[in-house]
Formats: structure tokens, C-alpha cells, sequence
């Protein structure tokens, strides 16, 4: 085991508010509307609203498996940890694995437009320069590995000023849209409705994009083991920054459909909120909503980090992986070892696929790869809830709906869009999406040959543990698996 046997994660750092803002940061509105807006309606067309609608209530059943999930395990894995002790570990690892590469993935993709969109600040032309906005990129990327290297309350600190100053910018904006008068189209309520989809396909593909909107809220789950009252705190959270962004995502994508024409938004189709902006608020509004995006994409390249880093120290610890990733740093109480590793990583992809394409080309196919990889790992969280309160779903309305039939129809939701979109998206998708999983296969068969406990799990069920809101966090529950060192298992 790592020197770091009996030290944990920082407990308590982080409170009910300031795990919102991680919740919302996650999954970063401003760069979701500005990178994928162009992808969806490419996908559906004026059907984006409808596609955003339709994805959120599975979205939510989501969230509210991780919300009952985390009641009875605290763990900075999640769902590498509930499907581990629920379904099978082979599929709990696969689970963590699709987060790591997926959030790997992400970094990659995401540091661009963080480099381009300041280089917009200044100068729109540079935006362009891929060489410049890789560089920009890499600088913003080190700066966020630092502020996470430095602890859960630094990084939340950081999160505050990026998020509150984005989220501030997009009510304003939201407010000038309903006010515009110059309008390419007029709002329609069918944009809402399912009569604007290509068939059960075209539905399949734009779900896949909206569920790459809303991925990011269960960063709180990541911190739960550095977060007061967690076993309430983290899911209550990710309940909350899904239904924020939600509306954030309604608003923005109808004002998108009712400002741009179609030309409008395939010539801006890496950033275009900063088109709407500009149409909205001719000379500032651009500017100010580039600002929102940067930031967005800073705050969440963080938020990434974390849940990277959080999954790869919880897959150390339990030497599912290299056991050095389960190292924490004696002052700041951080797994530095996979912070470094991710870090230098992310850092080398990122140089090197920006040599292949288009900041346009490049983030197309991240998006509908990520989309995969996340519908595999929500998929079996979704599952692993039916199974953890199986004996007592009966028991309240409330369990059978909420702990059961919502999470296993957001399950369902996700494996189906999994499935249908195989054979809509192009070769390197794919390959890109499928290969990162099947990747993971290598580390997993061979630390289960090496006979790490993980492949031999305590049961995870909710009818042998104390009810969450029964137990303050410095007592044990009566089934807790407890891991050495992290004090708010205790």
C-alpha cells in the first residue's frame, strides 16, 4: 500500500452551497450552449429544446440514484463503487473507467475552446489559430491542475468567482432575449413537442448530445468524502445544479432557434453563444458572453479534474489500478500522484490531437464519444440503485418511484440511446468511444488477477444500513465498508 495508509481526503471541506456551485459548474452552461448548440441542431434541427426536455426527465432519474446511492455509501468513486458492490465489480470498474476516459476525453477538448475563447477577447481572428489556442489552452489547463493540486476548499473558492461571474452574465442575456426584436424566426411550441424529429434515430442522436449538456453534476458525488453532511449534501446537490442547468439550457437554446438563422449558427459552430450575443447586444453582447464562456470552460475543465482524479485515488486505494494513484499529499490532502499523471496525460492528447483537425472537427467527435461513454456509466448507476433498495422499494410511494422506477427509467434511457446511436455515428466516434472502454479491460483483468479486494465486495443494500438522515457523519453505520483514513466514512 502507499505511504499515505490512514490519511484521506480533506473531510468536511466543502458545505450544501458551495457543492451547488460544483453541481452547476459541472456541467458548465455556458460552454455546453456555446460548444454544443451547433452539434445538436446539426443532429436535430429546431427540435434542440425538444431534445434538451426529453433528456432531462431521464436525466433526473439519474440524479436521483446517485441522490439514494450516496446515502448509503460514501465513496469519492460513486458509481465505480455502488455498481462495484451492487451489480458485479467487472462492471463497476467499467463504470469508473468510462468517467476516467470520458473526463480525459473531455479535458482534451474542452482546453481548446478555453484557449480560443480568450484569444476572442482580443482579437476574433486569433480565435482561429489552432497553434495559439492550443497554447492559451495548456496555460489555463496548468493553472486549473494547481488550484486542484491545492485542495477542495481552494478549488471551490476559484469555482465561486468563475461560476458567479458566468451565471451572472448568461440571467442577464436570458433577460435581453425575451426583450429582442429582430427575429429570424417566431417561437413555435412545436420546437417542444416530437413532430420535428427524423424518426426514432434522429431522436436517439439528439438525446446523445443533450445527455453530453447535462453530464458534469455528479462531480458532487466525487467529493463526497470531502463534503459536511455528505450523505445528504452530494445527491440533494446534483438534484438541484441538473434542474438549474436545465432551464439555463431551455432558455438559451430557444433564443437560439428565435435570434439565428440556420446559416448563422453552422458558421459559428464553435461558439454560438457569442453569435447570439453579438445579434442581442450589437458590441458588448459578444464580448460579455465570450467572457461566460471562457469562464464556463475554465470552471469545468476543473470540475473534470476532480471527478477524473477523485475516481483514479478511489480505483488506487483499492489497487484496482497502480496503488501510487491512492497517495495523498501530506499538506493539501489531495491525490497528487493522479492529478500529476491525469495532468501529463491530458496535457500530451491535447497537443497532439489539436495536429489532427478543426477545433469544429475535433470537438464533434469528442462530444458523441463522451456521449457513449457517459450513457454506459448513468446506465448502471441507474441499475445499481434498483438493486441496493430492492427490499424497500414497497415500503413508500416515494421509494418505489424515486429510489426505483425513475432511476431504472433513466437506465433504460440511457442504454437505448447507447444502442441506437452506434450505427448514426461516424467511424471515429466510435472508435474513439468504444476503444477508451475497451481499454479499460487491460488494468481490470489484471488487478483482478492480482486478487484486489474490489473483486470481492461487501453488498451494497440499503435495508442493512441505518436511514442517512439518522446518522451524523463521525458515527459509523452499521454496514459501512470503512476505508482506512477517510474520516467522513466514519
Amino acid at each position: 500500500m502507499s505511504n499515505s495508509r490512514g490519511r484521506g481526503l480533506q473531510a468536511n471541506a466543502l458545505g450544501t452551497f458551495d457543492t451547488v456551485v460544483m453541481a452547476v459548474a459541472g456541467s458548465a452552461p455556458a460552454y455546453s450552449i456555446a460548444a454544443t448548440t451547433a452539434v445538436l441542431v446539426g443532429a436535430v434541427g429546431l427540435a434542440s429544446p425538444a431534445a434538451l426536455l426529453y433528456c432531462a426527465i431521464p436525466m433526473l432519474g439519474i440524479a436521483l440514484a446517485f441522490s439514494y446511492l450516496g446515502r448509503i455509501d460514501v465513496n469519492a468513486g460513486a458509481s465505480y463503487s455502488w455498481v462495484g458492490r451492487t451489480l458485479h465489480p467487472f462492471l463497476g470498474f467499467i463504470s469508473g473507467w468510462a468517467l476516467v476516459i470520458s473526463a480525459t476525453i473531455f479535458m482534451v477538448a474542452g482546453s481548446l475552446p478555453a484557449g480560443s475563447m480568450t484569444l476572442a477577447l482580443f482579437d476574433s481572428g486569433l480565435a482561429d489559430n489552432t497553434a495559439l489556442s492550443t497554447v492559451v489552452g495548456a496555460a489555463w489547463f496548468i493553472i486549473m491542475l494547481l488550484v486542484v493540486l491545492g485542495g477542495a476548499r481552494l478549488t471551490v473558492r476559484a469555482q465561486l468567482v468563475m461560476s458567479g461571474v458566468e451565471l451572472a452574465i448568461l440571467a442577464l442575456f436570458a433577460v435581453l432575449a425575451l426583450f429582442h426584436t429582430g427575429n429570424a424566426r417566431v417561437f413555435d411550441w412545436s420546437w417542444l413537442g416530437f413532430s420535428h424529429f427524423d424518426g426514432v434515430s434522429g431522436f436517439a442522436s439528439g438525446a446523445l448530445v443533450a445527455a453530453f449538456y447535462y453530464w458534469g453534476w455528479d462531480v458532487t458525488s466525487n467529493l463526497s468524502e470531502e463534503t459536511r453532511n455528505s450523505r445528504r449534501t452530494t445527491g440533494l446537490a446534483g438534484l438541484i445544479g441538473v434542474g438549474i442547468v436545465f432551464l439555463l439550457f431551455e432558455v438559451f437554446t430557444i433564443a437560439v432557434n428565435v435570434i439565428l438563422s440556420s446559416k448563422q449558427i453552422e458558421a459559428n459552430d464553435a461558439n454560438v453563444l457569442g453569435a447570439l450575443g453579438e445579434e442581442i447586444w450589437p458590441g458588448w453582447g459578444g464580448k460579455l458572453l465570450i467572457v461566460a464562456v471562457m469562464l464556463s470552460t475554465i470552471a469545468t475543465l476543473e470540475t473534470t479534474l476532480i471527478q477524473v482524479t477523485r475516481s483514479l485515488f478511489a480505483m488506487g486505494r483499492d489497487r484496482t489500478m497502480p496503488s501510487a494513484l491512492g497517495r495523498v499529499h501530506r499538506t493539501w490532502n489531495t491525490p497528487w500522484v493522479a492529478i500529476t499523471v491525469v495532468g501529463a496525460v491530458a496535457l500530451a492528447m491535447f497537443i497532439a490531437s489539436n495536429a489532427l483537425g478543426s477545433v469544429g472537427e475535433i470537438l464533434s467527435d469528442a462530444i458523441s464519444a463522451i456521449g457513449l461513454q457517459i450513457a454506459v456509466y448513468y446506465g448502471l448507476a441507474g441499475l445499481a440503485v434498483v438493486v441496493a433498495y430492492r427490499r424497500m422499494l414497497l415500503k413508500s410511494p416515494a421509494n418505489f418511484l424515486l429510489g426505483g422506477l425513475w432511476p431504472l427509467f433513466g437506465a433504460l434511457f440511457m442504454f437505448w440511446i447507447f444502442a441506437e446511436s452506434l450505427s448514426e455515428l461516424d467511424s471515429a466516434a466510435v472508435a474513439i468511444g468504444i476503444g477508451g472502454l475497451a481499454v479499460g479491460l487491460v488494468p481490470m483483468l489484471w488487478y483482478w488477477r492480482q486478487g484486489s479486494d474490489y473483486y470481492r465486495p461487501a453488498r451494497l443494500d440499503a435495508s442493512r444500513t441505518v436511514e442517512a438522515e439518522y446518522v451524523p457523519d463521525d458515527l459509523p453505520t452499521a454496514n459501512s465498508r470503512v476505508h482506512e483514513g477517510l474520516s467522513t466514512d466514519f
